[in-house]
C-alpha cells in the first residue's frame, strides 16, 4: 500500500494557504488556522496508523504465505519419508525374495551318482530321507513382489514366482529346463468396507501355494502342500480365539485315455478343491473336499479292471509349539493326516488322479529344534504313512522315517553339520508299474563342514557347505522297480559319495 507523502510536510505556507482557502470560502473564522492545523495533525496521524496497519497487515500476509509454503513442503516431505519407511518395511514398493540351492555330488568312483531325498522305493509314494548331502541337483526360485498402499488404508500384494530344476552341472541347460511360472495371484487386505468377522481378512485370487503351507526343511517334504488355481480368503475372526480361512482350487490332471475302444481318445478334468482352514491358538484344523468330473473314466493298462476316484476326502489336525515339545526353548510342529479317493495323497493336496475310489492313507509328521547347549543344535524329524488300496485293491504302502540334523557352531563363521536318517519301508504294490513288493531299510550319514556369514540357527542362510555322505540299504529294495535308483549300475549299497553345496534364501 502507498501512501502519499504529502502529509510529512509541516511547512506554515502549507497551512496558511488551507486556513485562507477555508476563510474565502466562508466556512472558517478568524480562529481557524488553529483549528485546521489540529485536524490536519490528526488526519496525518490516522494516516501513519492506516500504513502501519497495511504493514502489519502486509507483514502477516507475508508471514502466512511463507507458513503455509512450509507446511506443504513438511507434509511432502512426510508422505515422502511415509512411502520411504513403507517401502523400506516392505509395506510398500517392489521386493524380490529367492530360495536356491545348486551343488555337486560325486561318488566314490568319481563319477556322478543317484541321490535326492526321493531315490528311495518308498520316495514314489512320498517317503522321504534326509536331504544333507545328497542332492545332486540345481533348483532356484525367484519371487517378484508389488505391494501397495490406498490413501483410504486399504492394501494390495501383486506376486509372481519362477522356478527352475535341473540336475545337470552345465551352465547352459534349456534343453534340460523346466522353468514355470509357479504363482501368479493378487491379495487384498485392510479393505475399509470390511467388517465385523472379515475387518481384518485378506482376499486373493489366481494361481499360488496356499500361505499356510509348512514342511519339514531337513527332509525336503512338505507336511502339508495345497496349491493351483482359484481364490480364497484368509483370517475371518469367528470368534475371539477362531480364525478361518476358506479357499476353492483347482488342479488340471494330466490328458488320459477315456476308452480302450478308442486309444486315441484322451481326456482332461479338473480337481476342484474346497478348504477350510481352522486356527484355535496353537491348533490347526484343516478340511477338504475334492470333486474330479470324468476322471473315474480315466484308463491304464497298467490298472486292469481298477477306476480311478472322482472325489475325496482330506484332513489334517497340527500343532504348532513355541517351545521344543515342552521340554526345552525351540520350537515345533507336529501334524496328523488322514485322506480318502483323491484326498489319499496327504501331502500335496488333490494332486494325484490316480487314487481309486477306495484308497486311505493315514500320515504323521513331526519335528522340532532346539540348543542343547550354546554351540549345538539339534533337530530331530519323523515322517511316516501307511495307506492302502492306493492305486490297486489290495496293495499297502507303509514307511517310516527318521531324521536328526546336529550342528556344532565352532565360530561365527564355521561350524559341523551331522545328519542321520533312517527309513524302513514294506511295500505291496501289487504289480502297479511293473513294481515289486520288497521290505526293508535304508541308511544315510553325512558330515558336512559348513561356513556361512554368521551361525545361530538352523535357519540362518546362506550356507557353503563341503560334505561326505554313506548309504546302505537291504539288497531286496534294489527288486523294486527298474525306474527308480537303487539297483542302478554301480549303486547297489554301502555308497560313499561327496561334493559341496550352496544354499540360501531371503
Amino acid at each position: 500500500m502507498t501512501i502519499p507523502a504529502f502529509h510529512k510536510q509541516k511547512s506554515p505556507l502549507i497551512i496558511a494557504m488551507a486556513v485562507a482557502g477555508l476563510g474565502a470560502s466562508g466556512l472558517v473564522s478568524a480562529q481557524a488556522p488553529v483549528d485546521v492545523e489540529e485536524r490536519l495533525r490528526e488526519l496525518e496521524e490516522r494516516i501513519i496508523a492506516a500504513e502501519q496497519r497495511a504493514r502489519a497487515a502486509e507483514r502477516r500476509a507475508e508471514v502466512a504465505e511463507q507458513q503455509a509454503e512450509e507446511r506443504l513442503s513438511e507434509e511432502s516431505l512426510n508422505a515422502r519419508l511415509t512411502k520411504v519407511e513403507r517401502q523400506a518395511s516392505g509395506e510398500e514398493g517392489f521386493s524380490f525374495n529367492a530360495y536356491a540351492r545348486s551343488g555337486l555330488l560325486i561318488g566314490q568312483d568319481g563319477k556322478s551318482t543317484e541321490g535326492g531325498p526321493y531315490l528311495t522305493p518308498a520316495g514314489s509314494v512320498g517317503g522321504a530321507v534326509g536331504r544333507l548331502g545328497n542332492e545332486p541337483d540345481t533348483y532356484a526360485e525367484a519371487i517378484l513382489n508389488y505391494r501397495m498402499r490406498f490413501d483410504n488404508g486399504a492394501k494390495a500384494h501383486y506376486r509372481t514366482m519362477l522356478a527352475d530344476g535341473v540336475r545337470t552341472s552345465n551352465d547352459w541347460t534349456a534343453e534340460e529346463s523346466n522353468l514355470n511360472v509357479r504363482q501368479v495371484y493378487v491379495e487384498l487386505s485392510d479393505l475399509p468396507s470390511f467388517t465385523g468377522a472379515f475387518e481384518d481378512a485378506a482376499i486373493w485370487a489366481g494361481k499360488r501355494f496356499d500361505r499356510d503351507n509348512f514342511d519339514i526343511h531337513w527332509l525336503d517334504s512338505d507336511v502339508v502342500f495345497l496349491s493351483g488355481t482359484g481364490a480364497g480368503i484368509y483370517d475371518m475372526q469367528l470368534a475371539d480365539d477362531w480364525t478361518s480361512n476358506l479357499s476353492l482350487y483347482g488342479r488340471s490332471f494330466s490328458d488320459f485315455r477315456v476308452s480302450r475302444e478308442n486309444p486315441n481318445d484322451t481326456g482332461s478334468t479338473d480337481n476342484l478343491i474346497l478348504t477350510t482352514n481352522n486356527y484355535f491358538g496353537g491348533w490347526q484344523w484343516m478340511v477338504s473336499g475334492m470333486s474330479a468330473a470324468d476322471n473315474d473314466e480315466r484308463v491304464n493298462d497298467d490298472w486292469a479292471d481298477e477306476q480311478a476316484a472322482d472325489t475325496g476326502f482330506h484332513t489334517m489336525l497340527a500343532y504348532h509349539g513355541d517351545s521344543f515339545f515342552g521340554l526345552a526353548g525351540g520350537s515345533f510342529k507336529a501334524a496328523l493326516l488322514h485322506g480318502r479317493g483323491l484326498g489319499a495323497e496327504t501331502k500335496s493336496i488333490g494332486s494325484d488322479g490316480r487314487l481309486i475310489d477306495d484308497a486311505v492313507s493315514t500320515r504323521l509328521a513331526a519335528y522340532g529344534t532346539t540348543h542343547v547347549t550354546p554351540t549345538w543344535r539339534v533337530a530331530p524329524a519323523i515322517l511316516a504313512e501307511t495307506s492302502e488300496d492306493r492305486y490297486r485293491h489290495g496293495d499297502t504302502y507303509d514307511w517310516a522315517t527318521l531324521n536328526v540334523r546336529l550342528a556344532n557352531e565352532l565360530t561365527e563363521n564355521f561350524e559341523m553339520q551331522y545328519e542321520a536318517s533312517y527309513q524302513w519301508m514294506d511295500l505291496e504294490p501289487q504289480g502297479f508299474e511293473d513294481r515289486n513288493a520288497v521290505e526293508g531299510s535304508y541308511t544315510k550319514l553325512t558330515v558336512a563342514p559348513t561356513f556361512k556369514p554368521e551361525v545361530g540357527g538352523f535357519w540362518q542362510r546362506p550356507e557353503i557347505r563341503v560334505f561326505a555322505s554313506w548309504s546302505d540299504w537291504d539288497e531286496d529294495l534294489d527288486g523294486f522297480s527298474e525306474d527308480d535308483a537303487l539297483g542302478t549300475d554301480g549303486f547297489t549299497g554301502n555308497e560313499w559319495s561327496f561334493g559341496v553345496q550352496a544354499e540360501t534364501w531371503f
